[in-house]
């Protein structure tokens, strides 16, 4: 089904502010959650709504979200998730480092005690569009085992950059350390697939194509050793430094066992302390040509740059609507009803009353 943006974010926030949510934080979190789903990125869009009202009706996650500074002092702010929706935290966060790089050319924030803060190009794309270099970074429950190792004790731990371009799209690189975010194999397991060879290790640590051995193993880090210590470095800043959780002691979002202790980091660099924008703009422009440009392998009919097909994917998303799994419609409207909200989505993509 494809669902009209302004229809998934209607239905979503009026989910959220019906079980607790402010209405400004339902909105910012449905956009990022509307975001991940137009970018292609569906294992953190929409099919996380349900998750998060498992985590409130528990008691595990706490609407509205209260956000804490812990300190404020120059170019750094530290601040507490307060247990609530991660990406108003995070949105929060990487705003007090685009106003701090604007002032002392570069802004550094930690953020403690929150959730899962969705898919992390939308923070660093924020300093983009302000002319600035972003960069965040998060951490998540054990999921990957260290290089040799067969038990998990580190997340996939994500990181993502982004910087301004020529054109209104930034270029942006989002990836975690694993060498496929877990929620990949969860969604085979949904579909009663296979994964593919090299994905995953079992609870034996051999590997394995079944997703519920997945899941009951661990992920290959990206690059081998080098993505375990990516994934390591991660934990270090936005788990140990910030004060919250880290490694095995996080837990998961996906079930109610307690606060999860998610913990985050986030930098925004003024590029013009360094150069004239346009002139950064030009030089980087010039160089993405080069790239684009360049000689192509057998069977290659374009080279893509960092965040480059999720950005199209997301502009077809705005003219033809967003495609969401059946499924995940049908949890959205059992949430609707069950919270009684007058209207659901329907098989033509927008919300009607019910």
């Amino acid at each position: 089904m494809k669902v009209k943006r302004e229809e998934l974010l209607r239905a979503i926030s009026g989910i959220l502010e019906a079980l607790g949510a402010g209405r400004e934080e339902a909105a910012q979190t449905a956009e990022v959650l509307v975001e991940a789903d137009m970018r292609g990125i569906s294992t953190h869009g929409c099919v996380y709504v349900p998750l998060i009202a498992n985590r409130v009706k528990a008691g595990v996650l706490d609407l509205p979200t209260r956000l804490q500074v812990i300190k404020d002092e120059d170019a750094v702010v530290h601040l507490d998730g307060g247990n609530g929706l991660g990406a108003v935290a995070a949105s929060e966060a990487m705003g007090r480092c685009i106003e701090k790089a604007r002032t002392y050319g570069v802004g550094f924030a930690l953020v403690c005690n929150t959730n899962h803060i969705g898919f992390l190009a939308y923070y660093s794309r924020m300093a983009a569009e302000n002319g600035m270099f972003g960069l965040c970074m998060s951490n998540a429950a054990a999921s990957l085992a260290p290089w040799g190792g067969a038990e998990p004790l580190l997340g996939t731990n994500p990181i993502s950059m982004a910087v301004p371009t020529q054109g209104a799209v930034p270029i942006v690189l989002d990836m975690s350390s694993s060498l496929v975010a877990r929620g990949k194999i969860r969604q085979a397991l949904r579909r009663g697939e296979s994964i593919p060879a090299g994905w995953a290790l079992d609870a034996e640590g051999r590997p394995t194509t079944d997703p519920e051995k997945a899941l009951e193993g661990s992920l290959v880090p990206i690059g081998g050793p080098k993505g375990y210590g990516l994934a390591f470095f991660v934990d270090v800043l936005a788990g140990i430094l910030s004060g919250s959780q880290y490694g095995p002691f996080l837990k998961t979002f996906h079930k109610p066992l307690g606060p999860t202790g998610v913990g985050a980091a986030f930098l925004a660099v003024d590029i013009r302390r360094f150069m004239p924008l346009e002139t950064f703009r030009s030089l980087l422009g010039g160089f993405a040509d080069t790239i684009r440009n360049s000689r192509k392998a057998a069977g290659v009919e374009r080279i893509y740059l960092p965040g480059e097909i999720e950005a199209e994917k997301a502009s077809r998303c705005l003219e033809e609507g967003i495609p969401v799994d059946d499924a995940a419609v049908e949890n959205l409207n059992r949430l609707l009803g069950e919270l009684q909200m007058a209207f659901r989505i329907e098989g033509d993509g927008t919300c009607k009353r019910s």
